[in-house]
């Protein structure tokens, strides 16, 4: 249950689904704390996955940017 996602995974997704799963990844994180405070939380390692995740994701946001890595659009261009 606490799976992330891959970072091969998130290599094969294009700018804009990057930024949606950032904003999901991001809404989730702040549910999680906000569970967190309020005693609700039940498992305490989705915490630590989702912060991964977040992470994942800027760094192959980074790549691109400064052209490490490319989106697949742009590899089919």
């Amino acid at each position: 249950m606490a799976a992330g996602v891959k970072a091969a995974e998130l290599r094969e997704l294009s700018e804009e689904e990057l930024v949606a799963k950032l904003r999901e990844a991001k809404a989730e994180l702040f549910n999680l704390r906000v569970q967190r405070a309020t005693g609700q939380l039940d498992n305490h390692r989705r915490l630590q996955v989702v912060r991964k995740d977040v992470a994942k994701i800027y760094t192959i946001m980074r790549e691109r940017e400064l052209g490490l890595s490319v989106a697949p659009d742009e590899v089919s261009a």
